[in-house]
């Protein structure tokens, strides 16, 4: 990969300053070298950009009971339906324990509960309560409404462009950490299904009984800010 086995001697260790002229100017002389130190750029950037959204988040979500990772979980639920827990750590780039733990303090809260899977009756499906589902709605809609305020500069097409290379990076970065190429067509689709998600058993959770207001976890179910990407 270019970006990493080139970069030590063209682009790594320089900053990409806030000149957009330099930066043009440095694509005209080499194109290759100033496409790599932008790579660099943006690969900086993505674990304080991480940090600074899991903050954000978790202020968002004071008094709700939720943290940042059961955030996303409920989020991944919400725009893909209900999942197995190894179907939703993939998708969330974890290891399953986290999410399992997420998923059980999740439950307590009333906002999901297991469903059958018709694929294997040893998986269950993770599915959100309609309590669940209220709760999301009107969290995004908090969120949607901030993003028009703060980003109206952005045009979808930019954002669309940022998305295919957040996504080729994901793609090629994967590989680089398990060897497993990822066909470019599956590429930003995390959540096609494998072999293994058929195989994998989990613990059943009790289904909700009606609305049951936000209960603390226990710290042994709380997971680390470290543990899960916030959406």
């Amino acid at each position: 990969m270019s970006v990493i086995e080139g970069g030590a001697g063209q682009g790594a260790g320089q900053g990409i300053g806030p000149d957009s002229d330099a930066v043009d100017t440095r694509r005209t002389a080499d194109p290759p070298a100033a496409t790599e130190e932008l790579l660099y750029g943006v690969i900086r950037r993505l674990w304080p950009l991480h940090r600074t959204i899991v903050r954000a988040v978790e202020r968002e979500l004071e008094g709700t009971g939720m943290t940042a990772g059961e955030h996303a979980l409920l989020d991944a639920l919400r725009t893909h339906g209900p999942r197995t827990v190894p179907q939703l750590a993939r998708s969330l780039g974890l290891d399953r324990q986290p999410v399992q733990r997420w998923v059980n303090h999740a439950a307590d809260l009333g906002l999901v509960v297991t469903a059958p899977n018709p694929a294997h009756r040893r998986s269950s499906l993770i599915r959100l309560t309609d309590e669940g589902t209220e709760v999301m709605r009107g969290i995004q809609d908090a969120e949607a409404a901030e993003l028009r305020r703060g980003l109206a500069d952005l045009s979808p097409g930019e954002v669309r462009t940022a998305l295919r290379v957040l996504d080729r990076l994901g793609e090629e970065f994967r590989h680089l950490a398990d060897g497993s190429r990822v066909p470019p067509e599956e590429s930003g689709n995390p959540e096609m299904p494998d072999a293994a998600d058929q195989e994998a058993a989990q613990a059943a959770i009790p289904p909700a009984q009606g609305h049951r207001p936000p209960v603390p976890a226990r710290p042994a179910d709380r997971p680390t800010q470290t543990e899960g990407p916030a959406a």
